[in-house]
């Protein structure tokens, strides 16, 4: 079913062949095979650990912090979801949509 794969799945895909300094993300991403990566790469992880973590890893409060960042922005975009959900019968116009809501927001 879906809805009950882990987030996880999709990362490989995503992250082959992309250079970036650091990956920022949330305790869904806490999979030992993400950092061994990321530790490959060279690059900066702040992922929020989960609890039962063996080894737990040492991240950079402060670029924690911009996460929150990130997070709000996501939310300020959800508002316009049922706007988006309308015109999204193709990618092109999904990512339009999300082009002129991302304007919106910038421009509040």
């Amino acid at each position: 079913m879906p809805a009950n794969r882990y987030d996880t799945i999709g990362v490989a895909p995503l992250i082959k062949d992309v250079e970036f300094d650091a990956l920022l993300a949330d305790k869904a991403f806490d999979a030992n095979w993400i950092i061994e990566e990321m530790e490959k790469r060279g690059t900066k992880i702040v992922i929020s650990q989960r609890r039962n973590r063996l080894k737990p890893l040492d991240i950079d409060r402060e670029m924690y912090k911009w996460r929150h960042l990130i997070e709000n922005y996501f939310q300020k975009l959800k508002e316009f979801k049922r706007t988006a959900m309308r015109a999204c019968k193709t990618d092109t116009s999904f990512a339009a949509m999300i082009y002129l809501c991302a304007g919106v927001i910038n421009s509040k």
